[in-house]
Protein backbone atom coordinates (compact mmCIF):
# COMPACT_ATOMS: atom_id res chain seq x y z
CA UNK A 1 0.00 0.00 0.00
CA UNK A 2 1.27 3.51 -0.66
CA UNK A 3 2.66 5.81 2.12
CA UNK A 4 -0.69 7.62 3.60
CA UNK A 5 -1.69 11.17 1.88
CA UNK A 6 -2.72 13.85 4.01
CA UNK A 7 -5.95 15.85 3.62
CA UNK A 8 -7.77 18.39 5.59
CA UNK A 9 -11.26 17.11 5.99
CA UNK A 10 -12.68 13.27 4.52
CA UNK A 11 -16.00 12.54 4.16
CA UNK A 12 -16.90 9.20 4.47
CA UNK A 13 -20.39 8.50 2.11
CA UNK A 14 -22.05 10.59 -0.37
CA UNK A 15 -25.36 10.69 0.84
CA UNK A 16 -27.61 13.49 1.77
CA UNK A 17 -25.41 15.06 4.32
CA UNK A 18 -22.13 13.94 2.93
CA UNK A 19 -22.12 15.15 -0.64
CA UNK A 20 -23.17 18.81 -0.11
CA UNK A 21 -20.74 18.84 2.81
CA UNK A 22 -17.82 17.36 0.70
CA UNK A 23 -18.62 19.98 -1.85
CA UNK A 24 -18.54 22.83 0.76
CA UNK A 25 -15.55 21.97 2.25
CA UNK A 26 -13.60 21.93 -0.99
CA UNK A 27 -14.89 25.11 -1.92
CA UNK A 28 -13.92 26.63 1.43
CA UNK A 29 -10.14 25.83 0.23
CA UNK A 30 -10.28 22.57 2.52
CA UNK A 31 -8.16 19.54 0.64
CA UNK A 32 -10.89 17.31 0.78
CA UNK A 33 -11.33 13.42 0.01
CA UNK A 34 -14.75 11.98 -0.32
CA UNK A 35 -15.32 8.34 -0.02
CA UNK A 36 -18.08 6.19 -1.61
CA UNK A 37 -18.32 2.38 -1.67
CA UNK A 38 -20.94 2.34 -4.24
CA UNK A 39 -23.60 4.79 -5.89
CA UNK A 40 -23.29 8.80 -5.25
CA UNK A 41 -26.26 10.00 -3.41
CA UNK A 42 -26.85 7.88 -0.67
CA UNK A 43 -30.01 5.98 0.12
CA UNK A 44 -32.48 8.72 -0.38
CA UNK A 45 -31.70 9.08 -3.64
CA UNK A 46 -30.74 5.28 -5.09
CA UNK A 47 -33.11 2.95 -2.50
CA UNK A 48 -35.07 5.46 -0.37
CA UNK A 49 -36.86 8.29 -1.02
CA UNK A 50 -36.50 9.04 -4.95
CA UNK A 51 -37.49 5.75 -6.23
CA UNK A 52 -40.30 4.70 -3.70
CA UNK A 53 -41.99 7.96 -4.22
CA UNK A 54 -41.49 7.64 -7.78
CA UNK A 55 -43.61 4.10 -7.62
CA UNK A 56 -45.97 5.68 -4.93
CA UNK A 57 -47.32 7.82 -8.17
CA UNK A 58 -47.48 5.37 -10.00
CA UNK A 59 -49.51 3.38 -7.41
CA UNK A 60 -51.62 6.51 -7.32
CA UNK A 61 -52.49 6.75 -11.11
CA UNK A 62 -53.57 3.08 -10.73
CA UNK A 63 -55.82 4.09 -7.65
CA UNK A 64 -57.31 6.78 -9.48
CA UNK A 65 -57.85 5.46 -13.23
CA UNK A 66 -59.67 2.30 -11.33
CA UNK A 67 -61.83 5.40 -9.50
CA UNK A 68 -62.42 7.50 -12.92
CA UNK A 69 -66.19 6.48 -12.88
CA UNK A 70 -66.52 8.49 -9.45
CA UNK A 71 -65.36 11.61 -11.28
CA UNK A 72 -68.23 10.86 -14.39
CA UNK A 73 -64.88 9.85 -16.55
CA UNK A 74 -65.54 5.54 -18.08
CA UNK A 75 -62.07 3.74 -19.11
CA UNK A 76 -61.39 0.22 -19.90
CA UNK A 77 -59.71 -2.07 -17.30
CA UNK A 78 -56.73 -1.14 -15.51
CA UNK A 79 -53.54 -3.17 -15.92
CA UNK A 80 -49.83 -2.58 -14.12
CA UNK A 81 -46.97 -3.52 -16.23
CA UNK A 82 -43.93 -3.73 -13.27
CA UNK A 83 -41.29 -3.86 -15.23
CA UNK A 84 -42.98 -0.40 -16.40
CA UNK A 85 -43.20 0.88 -13.87
CA UNK A 86 -39.82 -0.66 -12.75
CA UNK A 87 -37.93 1.06 -14.92
CA UNK A 88 -39.37 4.34 -14.71
CA UNK A 89 -38.47 4.57 -11.58
CA UNK A 90 -34.63 3.80 -12.56
CA UNK A 91 -34.87 6.03 -14.45
CA UNK A 92 -35.53 9.01 -12.29
CA UNK A 93 -32.95 7.18 -9.72
CA UNK A 94 -30.53 7.72 -12.48
CA UNK A 95 -30.84 11.34 -13.59
CA UNK A 96 -30.36 12.62 -9.87
CA UNK A 97 -27.54 10.14 -9.09
CA UNK A 98 -25.96 11.13 -12.14
CA UNK A 99 -26.09 15.08 -11.26
CA UNK A 100 -24.93 13.94 -7.77
CA UNK A 101 -21.60 12.48 -9.70
CA UNK A 102 -21.32 15.36 -11.71
CA UNK A 103 -21.16 17.89 -8.88
CA UNK A 104 -18.68 15.71 -7.71
CA UNK A 105 -16.72 15.67 -10.21
CA UNK A 106 -16.66 19.71 -11.32
CA UNK A 107 -15.56 20.78 -7.58
CA UNK A 108 -11.96 21.11 -7.59
CA UNK A 109 -10.34 20.06 -4.82
CA UNK A 110 -12.25 17.47 -4.25
CA UNK A 111 -11.28 13.34 -4.73
CA UNK A 112 -13.53 11.09 -4.96
CA UNK A 113 -12.68 7.45 -3.84
CA UNK A 114 -14.62 4.89 -5.09
CA UNK A 115 -14.26 2.22 -2.38
CA UNK A 116 -15.05 1.29 1.42
CA UNK A 117 -13.27 2.66 4.41
CA UNK A 118 -12.12 1.57 7.63
CA UNK A 119 -10.44 3.65 9.87
CA UNK A 120 -7.10 2.36 10.74
CA UNK A 121 -6.16 5.24 13.88
CA UNK A 122 -8.29 8.37 15.38
CA UNK A 123 -7.50 10.34 12.07
CA UNK A 124 -6.38 7.98 9.21
CA UNK A 125 -8.65 5.39 6.90
CA UNK A 126 -7.85 2.60 4.45
CA UNK A 127 -9.76 2.62 1.48
CA UNK A 128 -10.07 -0.95 0.07
CA UNK A 129 -11.18 0.97 -3.98
CA UNK A 130 -13.43 -0.93 -6.29
CA UNK A 131 -10.52 -1.63 -8.66
CA UNK A 132 -8.95 -3.77 -5.77
CA UNK A 133 -6.17 -1.59 -4.54
CA UNK A 134 -5.58 0.27 -1.29
CA UNK A 135 -5.54 3.91 -0.48
CA UNK A 136 -4.07 5.26 2.77
CA UNK A 137 -5.37 8.55 3.92
CA UNK A 138 -5.74 10.54 6.75
CA UNK A 139 -7.32 14.28 7.76
CA UNK A 140 -7.70 16.39 10.82
CA UNK A 141 -11.53 16.10 10.77
CA UNK A 142 -13.35 13.31 9.07
CA UNK A 143 -16.95 13.20 8.91
CA UNK A 144 -19.00 9.51 8.84
CA UNK A 145 -22.07 9.68 6.67
CA UNK A 146 -22.27 6.27 5.94
CA UNK A 147 -26.35 5.66 6.14
CA UNK A 148 -28.34 2.67 7.06
CA UNK A 149 -29.71 -0.21 5.52
CA UNK A 150 -32.68 -2.68 6.38
CA UNK A 151 -32.52 -4.89 9.67
CA UNK A 152 -32.06 -8.20 9.57
CA UNK A 153 -35.18 -10.28 10.79
CA UNK A 154 -34.42 -13.11 13.56
CA UNK A 155 -37.44 -15.29 12.71
CA UNK A 156 -37.10 -18.68 13.15
CA UNK A 157 -36.92 -20.70 9.81
CA UNK A 158 -35.98 -16.42 7.60
CA UNK A 159 -32.76 -18.12 6.58
CA UNK A 160 -34.37 -20.50 3.84
CA UNK A 161 -36.45 -18.25 2.49
CA UNK A 162 -36.08 -15.30 -0.30
CA UNK A 163 -37.98 -12.86 1.47
CA UNK A 164 -37.56 -9.13 0.10
CA UNK A 165 -36.95 -5.77 1.55
CA UNK A 166 -37.54 -1.95 0.93
CA UNK A 167 -34.37 -1.93 -1.46
CA UNK A 168 -35.07 -5.75 -3.40
CA UNK A 169 -39.09 -5.22 -3.18
CA UNK A 170 -38.67 -2.26 -6.16
CA UNK A 171 -36.45 -4.56 -8.22
CA UNK A 172 -39.56 -6.62 -8.79
CA UNK A 173 -41.22 -6.92 -12.52
CA UNK A 174 -43.43 -9.19 -11.90
CA UNK A 175 -46.77 -8.41 -9.36
CA UNK A 176 -46.70 -10.43 -6.32
CA UNK A 177 -50.13 -12.77 -6.22
CA UNK A 178 -50.30 -12.32 -2.18
CA UNK A 179 -47.53 -9.54 -0.05
CA UNK A 180 -47.25 -10.77 3.28
CA UNK A 181 -45.66 -7.43 4.70
CA UNK A 182 -43.99 -8.14 8.54
CA UNK A 183 -44.43 -4.59 10.15
CA UNK A 184 -46.67 -1.84 10.25
CA UNK A 185 -44.54 1.01 10.69
CA UNK A 186 -44.02 3.93 8.06
CA UNK A 187 -42.28 1.72 4.85
CA UNK A 188 -44.69 -1.11 5.90
CA UNK A 189 -47.44 0.54 5.34
CA UNK A 190 -46.50 2.83 2.06
CA UNK A 191 -45.11 -0.47 0.06
CA UNK A 192 -48.21 -2.22 1.10
CA UNK A 193 -50.80 0.01 -0.10
CA UNK A 194 -48.22 0.64 -3.39
CA UNK A 195 -48.08 -3.19 -3.87
CA UNK A 196 -52.24 -3.31 -3.34
CA UNK A 197 -53.41 -0.34 -6.07
CA UNK A 198 -50.61 -2.27 -8.09
CA UNK A 199 -53.33 -5.05 -7.75
CA UNK A 200 -51.50 -7.73 -5.25
CA UNK A 201 -53.48 -9.06 -2.24
CA UNK A 202 -51.54 -7.74 0.70
CA UNK A 203 -51.84 -8.75 4.52
CA UNK A 204 -49.44 -6.27 7.01
CA UNK A 205 -48.66 -8.43 10.33
CA UNK A 206 -48.37 -6.07 13.29
CA UNK A 207 -47.12 -6.96 16.34
CA UNK A 208 -48.48 -4.01 18.34
CA UNK A 209 -51.83 -3.29 19.05
CA UNK A 210 -51.91 -0.21 16.83
CA UNK A 211 -50.44 0.65 13.48
CA UNK A 212 -47.42 3.70 13.36
CA UNK A 213 -46.63 3.27 17.16
CA UNK A 214 -45.31 7.00 16.84
CA UNK A 215 -49.16 8.35 16.16
CA UNK A 216 -51.54 9.32 18.87
CA UNK A 217 -54.37 6.38 18.72
CA UNK A 218 -56.54 8.05 17.03
CA UNK A 219 -54.57 9.02 13.66
CA UNK A 220 -53.59 5.18 13.92
CA UNK A 221 -56.94 3.81 13.94
CA UNK A 222 -57.75 6.17 10.95
CA UNK A 223 -54.49 5.08 8.84
CA UNK A 224 -56.34 1.21 9.54
CA UNK A 225 -59.75 2.43 8.41
CA UNK A 226 -58.39 3.73 5.00
CA UNK A 227 -56.32 0.64 4.59
CA UNK A 228 -59.07 -1.71 5.05
CA UNK A 229 -60.80 0.31 3.06
CA UNK A 230 -58.34 0.08 0.20
CA UNK A 231 -59.01 -3.94 0.31
CA UNK A 232 -55.46 -4.43 2.89
CA UNK A 233 -56.06 -6.89 5.41
CA UNK A 234 -54.39 -5.85 8.76
CA UNK A 235 -53.47 -8.37 11.74
CA UNK A 236 -52.92 -6.17 14.82
CA UNK A 237 -51.71 -7.60 18.03
CA UNK A 238 -49.78 -10.62 16.06
CA UNK A 239 -46.73 -12.22 16.81
CA UNK A 240 -44.42 -14.17 13.33
CA UNK A 241 -43.63 -17.31 15.33
CA UNK A 242 -41.87 -19.08 12.24
CA UNK A 243 -41.73 -18.92 8.49
CA UNK A 244 -41.32 -21.51 5.52
CA UNK A 245 -40.49 -21.71 2.14
CA UNK A 246 -43.33 -23.95 0.24
CA UNK A 247 -42.86 -24.77 -3.23
CA UNK A 248 -44.81 -22.09 -4.61
CA UNK A 249 -45.52 -20.14 -1.71
CA UNK A 250 -44.30 -18.83 1.52
CA UNK A 251 -46.12 -19.59 4.76
CA UNK A 252 -46.18 -17.37 7.99
CA UNK A 253 -47.06 -19.08 11.33
CA UNK A 254 -48.03 -16.53 13.84
CA UNK A 255 -49.69 -15.97 17.04
CA UNK A 256 -52.67 -13.35 17.14
CA UNK A 257 -55.67 -12.86 20.03
CA UNK A 258 -58.07 -15.13 17.49
CA UNK A 259 -55.24 -17.84 18.29
CA UNK A 260 -52.46 -19.46 16.20
CA UNK A 261 -52.83 -19.60 12.38
CA UNK A 262 -50.46 -20.17 8.96
CA UNK A 263 -50.68 -17.56 6.24
CA UNK A 264 -49.94 -18.34 2.96
CA UNK A 265 -48.37 -15.73 0.44
CA UNK A 266 -46.24 -15.44 -2.62
CA UNK A 267 -43.79 -12.96 -1.43
CA UNK A 268 -42.44 -11.60 1.68
CA UNK A 269 -41.74 -8.37 2.93
CA UNK A 270 -39.58 -7.77 5.83
CA UNK A 271 -40.42 -4.21 6.87
CA UNK A 272 -39.06 -4.26 11.00
CA UNK A 273 -36.99 -1.15 10.99
CA UNK A 274 -33.20 -0.52 9.89
CA UNK A 275 -29.13 -0.97 11.47
CA UNK A 276 -26.46 1.45 10.48
CA UNK A 277 -23.62 0.94 8.24
CA UNK A 278 -21.00 0.77 10.90
CA UNK A 279 -20.08 -2.65 11.13
CA UNK A 280 -17.61 -2.32 8.60
CA UNK A 281 -15.84 0.85 10.00
CA UNK A 282 -13.86 -0.71 12.34
CA UNK A 283 -14.28 2.58 14.75
CA UNK A 284 -12.65 0.83 17.37
CA UNK A 285 -9.40 1.44 15.97
CA UNK A 286 -10.60 5.17 16.10
CA UNK A 287 -11.93 5.10 19.90
CA UNK A 288 -15.27 6.27 18.14
CA UNK A 289 -18.25 5.21 20.95
CA UNK A 290 -21.45 3.48 19.30
CA UNK A 291 -24.80 3.06 21.66
CA UNK A 292 -26.29 -0.81 21.55
CA UNK A 293 -27.54 -0.51 18.41
CA UNK A 294 -24.54 0.27 16.50
CA UNK A 295 -25.17 3.91 15.81
CA UNK A 296 -22.47 6.59 16.49
CA UNK A 297 -22.76 8.48 19.04
CA UNK A 298 -22.74 12.18 19.09
CA UNK A 299 -22.83 15.58 21.16
CA UNK A 300 -25.43 18.75 19.70
CA UNK A 301 -22.66 19.87 17.52
CA UNK A 302 -22.35 16.16 16.00
CA UNK A 303 -19.29 15.36 17.52
CA UNK A 304 -18.25 12.05 18.23
CA UNK A 305 -16.42 11.28 20.91
CA UNK A 306 -13.13 11.63 19.43
CA UNK A 307 -12.45 15.31 18.21
CA UNK A 308 -12.77 15.73 14.72
CA UNK A 309 -14.31 13.10 13.99
CA UNK A 310 -18.23 13.88 13.30
CA UNK A 311 -21.26 11.79 12.18
CA UNK A 312 -24.09 13.19 10.01
CA UNK A 313 -27.41 11.61 8.80
CA UNK A 314 -29.19 8.13 9.86
CA UNK A 315 -25.49 6.95 11.11
CA UNK A 316 -25.74 8.73 13.91
CA UNK A 317 -29.31 7.50 15.57
CA UNK A 318 -31.10 10.97 14.86
CA UNK A 319 -34.65 11.05 12.76
CA UNK A 320 -33.76 8.70 9.99
CA UNK A 321 -34.91 11.23 7.42
CA UNK A 322 -33.16 13.11 4.04
CA UNK A 323 -34.23 16.33 5.75
CA UNK A 324 -33.05 15.97 9.19
CA UNK A 325 -29.60 14.39 7.22
CA UNK A 326 -29.41 17.60 5.16
CA UNK A 327 -30.05 19.84 8.29
CA UNK A 328 -26.86 17.99 9.83
CA UNK A 329 -24.82 19.35 7.17
CA UNK A 330 -25.84 22.50 7.64
CA UNK A 331 -24.66 22.58 11.35
CA UNK A 332 -21.98 20.80 10.59
CA UNK A 333 -20.85 23.34 7.64
CA UNK A 334 -22.27 26.77 10.01
CA UNK A 335 -19.22 25.08 13.01
CA UNK A 336 -16.69 23.63 10.93
CA UNK A 337 -16.39 25.90 7.90
CA UNK A 338 -17.73 29.57 9.12
CA UNK A 339 -17.00 29.28 12.72
CA UNK A 340 -20.46 29.32 14.16
CA UNK A 341 -22.29 27.73 17.10
CA UNK A 342 -25.40 25.58 15.59
CA UNK A 343 -26.92 22.64 17.37
CA UNK A 344 -29.49 20.02 17.07
CA UNK A 345 -31.07 21.31 20.18
CA UNK A 346 -34.87 22.32 19.47
CA UNK A 347 -35.29 21.63 15.94
CA UNK A 348 -38.49 20.86 14.34
CA UNK A 349 -38.50 17.23 13.05
CA UNK A 350 -41.43 17.49 10.39
CA UNK A 351 -42.06 14.48 7.80
CA UNK A 352 -44.93 12.84 5.71
CA UNK A 353 -46.00 9.01 5.60
CA UNK A 354 -46.17 8.86 2.10
CA UNK A 355 -49.19 6.42 1.69
CA UNK A 356 -52.13 7.79 0.20
CA UNK A 357 -53.91 9.86 1.57
CA UNK A 358 -50.24 11.65 2.99
CA UNK A 359 -49.67 11.51 6.46
CA UNK A 360 -47.87 15.46 7.65
CA UNK A 361 -46.08 15.59 11.09
CA UNK A 362 -44.52 17.85 13.07
CA UNK A 363 -44.15 18.64 16.79
CA UNK A 364 -45.74 17.75 19.52
CA UNK A 365 -48.88 14.64 19.46
CA UNK A 366 -51.04 14.54 21.88
CA UNK A 367 -50.12 12.40 23.42
CA UNK A 368 -46.55 13.95 24.00
CA UNK A 369 -48.57 17.43 25.04
CA UNK A 370 -50.18 15.49 28.09
CA UNK A 371 -47.97 17.27 30.54
CA UNK A 372 -48.70 20.77 29.38
CA UNK A 373 -52.26 22.76 29.21
CA UNK A 374 -53.26 22.51 26.02
CA UNK A 375 -56.87 22.53 23.44
CA UNK A 376 -56.93 20.78 20.55
CA UNK A 377 -58.82 21.41 17.31
CA UNK A 378 -59.97 18.59 14.72
CA UNK A 379 -61.65 18.78 11.45
CA UNK A 380 -62.44 16.30 8.99
CA UNK A 381 -61.50 16.35 5.66
CA UNK A 382 -64.91 15.43 4.66
CA UNK A 383 -65.72 19.30 5.56
CA UNK A 384 -62.87 20.78 3.54
CA UNK A 385 -64.37 22.15 0.62
CA UNK A 386 -61.17 21.33 -1.96
CA UNK A 387 -61.27 18.00 -0.50
CA UNK A 388 -64.84 17.31 -1.39
CA UNK A 389 -64.56 18.89 -4.81
CA UNK A 390 -61.37 16.39 -5.46
CA UNK A 391 -63.59 13.41 -4.26
CA UNK A 392 -60.62 13.09 -1.43
CA UNK A 393 -62.60 12.78 1.78
CA UNK A 394 -60.82 10.11 3.79
CA UNK A 395 -58.75 11.76 7.12
CA UNK A 396 -58.79 14.82 9.17
CA UNK A 397 -56.44 17.12 10.49
CA UNK A 398 -55.73 17.56 13.94
CA UNK A 399 -53.55 20.65 15.99
CA UNK A 400 -51.95 21.01 19.05
CA UNK A 401 -52.38 24.27 20.68
CA UNK A 402 -51.21 25.95 24.15
CA UNK A 403 -53.78 27.22 25.90
CA UNK A 404 -51.97 29.77 27.25
CA UNK A 405 -49.97 31.10 24.88
CA UNK A 406 -52.20 29.92 21.96
CA UNK A 407 -48.85 28.89 19.77
CA UNK A 408 -48.90 25.70 17.98
CA UNK A 409 -47.28 22.69 19.39
CA UNK A 410 -48.11 20.32 16.83
CA UNK A 411 -49.91 18.99 13.91
CA UNK A 412 -51.08 15.91 12.26
CA UNK A 413 -52.49 16.40 8.74
CA UNK A 414 -54.20 12.91 6.99
CA UNK A 415 -55.68 13.99 3.99
CA UNK A 416 -54.52 14.49 0.47
CA UNK A 417 -51.49 16.69 0.07
CA UNK A 418 -51.49 15.99 4.12
CA UNK A 419 -47.64 17.17 4.00
CA UNK A 420 -47.99 20.18 2.22
CA UNK A 421 -50.57 21.48 4.46
CA UNK A 422 -48.38 20.22 7.54
CA UNK A 423 -45.81 22.48 6.34
CA UNK A 424 -48.05 25.64 6.22
CA UNK A 425 -48.65 25.00 10.03
CA UNK A 426 -44.97 24.55 10.53
CA UNK A 427 -43.72 27.60 9.01
CA UNK A 428 -45.94 28.91 11.57
CA UNK A 429 -44.85 27.05 14.35
CA UNK A 430 -41.13 28.23 13.13
CA UNK A 431 -42.71 32.19 13.36
CA UNK A 432 -44.44 31.81 16.36
CA UNK A 433 -47.51 32.77 14.75
CA UNK A 434 -50.82 31.99 17.00
CA UNK A 435 -53.31 29.90 15.72
CA UNK A 436 -55.82 33.05 15.94
CA UNK A 437 -53.62 34.61 13.09
CA UNK A 438 -54.55 31.09 10.58
CA UNK A 439 -58.06 30.94 11.91
CA UNK A 440 -58.43 34.99 10.54
CA UNK A 441 -56.49 34.65 7.37
CA UNK A 442 -57.39 34.88 3.75
CA UNK A 443 -56.76 32.31 2.02
CA UNK A 444 -57.74 31.80 -2.08
CA UNK A 445 -60.25 29.67 -2.08
CA UNK A 446 -60.93 26.95 -2.93
CA UNK A 447 -57.92 25.74 -1.43
CA UNK A 448 -56.18 23.57 1.07
CA UNK A 449 -54.58 26.37 2.90
CA UNK A 450 -58.29 27.36 3.95
CA UNK A 451 -58.94 24.36 5.76
CA UNK A 452 -57.33 26.22 8.31
CA UNK A 453 -59.70 28.83 9.12
CA UNK A 454 -62.32 26.11 9.97
CA UNK A 455 -59.71 24.12 11.49
CA UNK A 456 -59.03 26.88 14.19
CA UNK A 457 -62.68 27.86 14.24
CA UNK A 458 -62.85 24.71 16.35
CA UNK A 459 -60.53 26.16 18.89
CA UNK A 460 -63.24 28.73 19.60
CA UNK A 461 -66.10 28.46 22.34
Amino acid sequence: MPDEKQYDAIVIGTGQGGKPLSIALAKAGWKTAVIEREYIGGTCINVGCTPTKTMYNSARVAYLARRSADFGVHSDAVSVNMAEVRARKQGVVDMFRDAGLRGIEATEGLDLLQGEASFTGPHALEVRMNDGSRRAIAADKIFINTGGRPATPTIEGIENVAYLDSTSIMELDQLPDHLLVIGGGYIGLEFGQMFRRFGSQVTVIQRGDHLLNREDPDVADEVLKILSEDGITVLLGTEVLGVQQQTDSIRLAVRSPEGEQNIPGSHLLMAVGRTPNTDRLNLQAAGVETDERGYVKVDKRLETNVPGVYALGDVNGGPQFTHISYDDFRIIRTNVIEGGDATTLGRLVPYTVFMDPQLGRVGLTEREASRLNFRVAKLPMASVARAIEMSETRGFIKAIVEAGTNQILGCAVLGVEGGELMAMIQIAMMGKVPYTALKDAIFAHPTMAESLNSLFMKMEP
